[in-house]
């Protein structure tokens, strides 16, 4: 099982791109701005996008995907999701007003998009992915969720947006194959203020929270604010004992 990382910074700018991940070639977890990366032929090989919540940072690329690669599939792209995201994008994107509803084109019979509602703790079975993708609790300002990504092998965890989750940490302890774990801290320490109000971590917050971790993977960290990537991973590398977490990189692949 491979995994690229398209995406993986909190903003754009320069070479940053917002979070995503394309697993082998067909499957996508959050459909971020890092989906520009892929070419039209990659797109249309896309059957599966799994989404961790509903920010714009996180799906903005939905739409132009199904857009852009539909007419040239046979089957529709199915959007993975919590019932509530699953709404949000429904009332918000969809709706012919932002963006036409391709759950209804080029006919309701024959779409180019569906949807597929996943709930914390099921385990999607793609098959060919190994054991399975597995829903993990996140506790954002917007439902959200993780994922848990089992090749039989080994396991790979993406916290998605996230701030202090005790729940997390209870289902990833159980993980006895975990060897990679992908984290987000979107402030630096100066913010924690707007990190604990935005749900989200910054490097004091992320050293407590690690704490609570059982097992020793090798940690990587996503969803660093452009212009604050240098003093965030500096202030980490103060902030975290007992591990060393690596900044998440563009084009960085996991296999496993």
């Amino acid at each position: 099982m491979k995994l690229r990382i398209l995406g993986c910074s909190g903003g754009i700018g320069g070479n940053s791109r917002t979070t995503s991940m394309l697993l082998d070639h067909d499957v996508l977890i959050d459909a971020g701005t890092g989906v520009g990366e892929l070419s039209l032929t990659e797109l249309s090989m896309i059957d599966h996008v799994f989404v961790t919540h509903s920010h714009l940072d996180h799906i903005a690329c939905i739409p132009l995907l199904v857009d852009s690669a539909g007419f040239m599939r046979d089957k529709p792209l199915t959007v993975h999701a919590t019932e509530a995201t699953l709404e949000i994008i429904r009332q918000h994107i969809f709706n012919w007003k932002i963006w036409p509803d391709f759950t209804r084109i080029p006919d309701a019979q024959r779409p180019f998009m569906r949807y597929s509602t996943i709930q914390v703790g099921q385990t999607v079975d793609l098959k060919k992915h190994g054991p399975g993708i597995t829903v993990l609790p996140a506790n954002h300002v917007v439902p959200a969720v993780g994922f848990h990504i089992d090749s039989g092998a080994a396991s790979l965890v993406f916290s998605g947006d996230t701030t202090t989750n005790g729940a997390l940490w209870e289902v990833v302890n159980r993980i006895g194959n975990l060897r990679y774990l992908i984290i987000e801290t979107a402030f630096s320490n100066a913010e924690k203020d707007l990190a604990m109000r935005s749900k989200h971590f910054c490097p004091s917050m992320l050293a407590e929270e690690l704490l609570k971790l059982n097992l020793n993977p090798e940690i990587y960290i996503t969803h660093l604010k452009p212009g604050e990537v240098e003093l965030t991973m500096r202030e980490i590398g103060e902030c975290v004992r007992g591990f060393s977490p690596r900044m998440l990189l563009n084009g960085q692949v996991f296999e496993f």
